[in-house]
């Protein structure tokens, strides 16, 4: 005995457990999407964050202490604040401009990406200044680096010149890393205020290894791994690039996969990387490689324009979601819970662009024919009819006839202008899209100013033209000549949130031509007609799962040409008794068919069109339009349906149709289907 209690005197304490480390960043997790702050509306309000506006939050930085910083560029330029108690307020920046000095007298011009230090100082990539600058823990406001006149200088940082820089990050020592976009190069800051590349060259391109050698193609978002790697969305690669510390750069993700132009970076403390794309997805790539879609892949809702990702110190993630006026948090689902309906998107009332009435062709304040409404079905020139949804408006014109602005605005995308030489090809400014024509150049290929930078492939040959991030039009400007398609395609708001943009308001545009019905049909259980007996009438069971009902019909506006057939703003039917009286809950028409939104899902064009519908080819052919009112298509909902009537006693009914225009015309014709239910 007394020999274990000298053993136990002398044996020494166990060691302390050592503090548990960060939990391991979850894969594949579901979000649950809450708004952080805004409104779904443009504008400049502070305050409490449900109530609060922004212009264009573009890019997003938290600190320690869970304080959200927002570059809010369009018309704010400012850096605004959501402190953790809700509340909005601007931490720096009053009207667009460059002036340094003291945080609430500064001005920035087009604030992109954001970065923060361990000291808490906030490094903003002022694009439409092309500077880098710095806002002190004390409010001052200071340029790091950049003269503000565009170009590439490396040396001494008040005379380095960057060219629209957007993307900004800051590594433990200090150094400042900024994406030189339209230089498309890597810069660096230097503690002493050396600039100098460390990636990129003299043009866009995809090429590995190191210095000068190396290509990109305009990086617009910057995040630092746990391992001092320098991760690079370079947008029109399609890629992530990674830049190590010993300088060489290589393509950590390449083209494929479920990113479609790399859009914004944010990495975890185990160099899991999350990011989002043009399409509005947001993705999460695990340290092998696999890439998981948290959003933007149905059933996800897809966000609008996902620019800027962030992670708190718990690893919440927030996005900005510049197209909506909106900064959203994302939360992991916890085992058997159900994420509630997100609330995603710029609200629907938000008010459209101030256009004066103006078309986008001269003369700018007289009637143009108008060759296609929201919603239309679309082609594919291979024989597809029912490929595509419609997204906008189109006003016909001659080729190579200027294309004019029917606004003020300004570009807020690195990804303005697409498809050089295509039929597609298109600007887009602000909130509204102009497409089909040669974008910021004549018809002979001749760019119209400065502000239309045109890239020649090695053969010489055109293959993009950029328009900085920034860059103002006013309305009334060229941007561009229409192409071989004869007509100016105009679309309001961000891909799948396009609002109808007959509401804008043309000068003269009229519309008082009822709208005509030409048939009302059933289809079974494949799709096939169901016909009349010799009665006239459509026998259907009363059971089964049901039959789909179709509309056919078509429109016109004032002054086109009569073999212009033109989609409706709303199709649906009702049930009536044999007498002509509506049933129960058929009191008033259902318009489940309504093209007051554009759905995202890309199943929206065999959902709203039934089979035979369309044209496959442009020209003078008609397009039909059979729509399935059954189903739904409106509010950015799409869903299918059918009508079930087990609930009907057997006998005679009558199924009408309705249809109206935008301008809330009836449509006539033979719009009633006398059918019978059997027993």
């Amino acid at each position: 005995m007394a020999a274990a209690l000298v053993w136990t005197f002398l044996r020494e304490p166990a060691a302390p457990a050592p503090p548990p480390g960060p939990v391991a960043t979850a894969l594949g997790w579901t979000p649950a999407i809450s708004v952080l702050a805004g409104d779904g509306v443009g504008g400049s309000t502070e305050g409490p964050a449900a109530q609060a506006r922004f212009a264009d939050p573009y890019g997003l930085a938290v600190d320690a202490h869970g304080v959200v910083y927002i570059a809010d560029a369009g018309d704010n330029n400012r850096i605004r604040r959501v402190h953790p108690d809700g509340r909005v307020d601007t931490l720096a920046g009053q009207g667009e401009g460059w002036r340094d000095g003291a945080a609430l007298q500064a001005q920035f011009n087009t604030p992109s990406g954001i970065a923060l230090d361990a000291g808490g100082n906030v490094y903003v990539a002022d694009t439409g200044n092309h500077v880098i600058r710095r806002i002190a823990v004390d409010g001052t406001v200071s340029t790091l680096a950049g003269d503000g006149q565009r170009g590439f200088v490396d040396g001494p940082a008040a005379q380095a010149r960057f060219d629209g820089p957007m993307g900004v990050a800051v590594d433990a020592g200090g150094r400042v890393f900024v994406a030189d976009t339209y230089n498309d190069r890597i810069r660096v800051i230097e503690p002493d205020g050396r600039v100098h590349t460390v990636a990129g060259g003299e043009r866009p391109g995809l090429v590995d290894g190191i210095g000068a050698a190396t290509r990109l193609d305009t990086p617009v978002a910057l995040a630092l791994d746990p391992h001092g790697n320098l991760l690079i969305a370079d947008l029109f690669n399609n890629a992530i690039r990674q830049l190590a510390p010993d300088g060489t750069l290589g393509t950590r993700v390449a083209d494929g996969g479920l990113l479609s132009g790399p859009m914004a970076l944010a990495v975890t403390h185990d160099g899991v990387v999350y990011a989002s794309d043009i399409n509005g997805k947001v993705v999460q790539i695990s340290a092998q490689g696999h890439q998981l879609a948290l959003a933007g892949v149905p059933p996800q809702p897809r966000f609008a324009r996902p620019t800027a990702l962030a992670l708190d110190a718990e690893g919440g993630l927030y996005l900005a979601d510049a197209a909506s006026y909106r900064v959203h948090r994302l939360r992991a689902l916890g085992p058997g819970q159900t994420a509630p309906p997100a609330l995603i998107g710029p609200a629907p009332e938000a008010p459209l662009p101030d256009t004066a009435g103006r078309w986008p062709l001269a003369p700018q304040d007289g009637w143009h024919e108008v060759v296609g409404t929201l919603g239309e079905v679309r082609g594919d020139f291979k024989g597809e009819s029912r490929h595509h949804l419609h997204g906008g408006f189109d006003i016909r014109g001659d080729v190579g006839q200027p294309v004019l602005a029917i606004a003020d605005g300004k570009v807020d995308t690195p990804f303005a202008a697409w498809s050089v030489g295509g039929q597609a090809e298109g600007l887009s400014l602000a909130r509204l899209k102009y497409i089909h024509m040669k974008v910021g150049r004549d018809p002979r290929d001749r760019p119209f100013d400065a502000r239309w930078q045109q890239l020649s492939g090695e053969d010489g040959k055109l293959e993009r033209i950029r328009v900085r991030r920034g860059t103002r039009f006013a309305a009334g400007e060229a941007l561009g000549s229409i192409n071989r398609m004869a007509h100016v395609h105009l679309s309001v708001g961000a891909s799948g949130f396009e609002r109808n943009a007959v509401a804008l308001g043309f000068t003269g545009y009229a519309d008082t031509f009822a709208p005509r019905i030409t048939e009302v049909a059933v289809l079974d259980d494949l799709d096939q007609p169901v016909k009349a007996g010799a009665d006239g009438r459509v026998a259907i069971p009363r059971q089964g799962p049901g039959v789909q009902i179709v509309v056919e019909a078509w429109d016109q506006v004032d002054r086109n040409l009569p073999r212009r057939r033109l989609g409706l703003y709303q199709v649906g039917y009702q049930v009536l008794d044999a007498q002509g009286q509506p049933l129960a809950g058929y009191e008033q028409p259902r318009f489940n068919i309504v093209f007051n939104r554009m759905p995202r899902e890309d199943s929206a064009t065999r959902v709203a069109y039934a089979p035979d519908s369309g044209i496959t080819v442009h020209g003078s052919a008609v397009t039909r339009f059979r729509y399935l009112v059954t189903n739904t298509v409106r509010d950015g909902v799409v869903e299918t349906g059918r009508w079930q009537p087990d609930a009907l006693p057997a006998g005679e009914y009558i199924l009408r149709a309705s249809a109206r225009d935008y301008s809330g015309n009836e449509a006539i014709g033979p719009r009633d289907l006398k059918i019978t239910l059997l027993p």
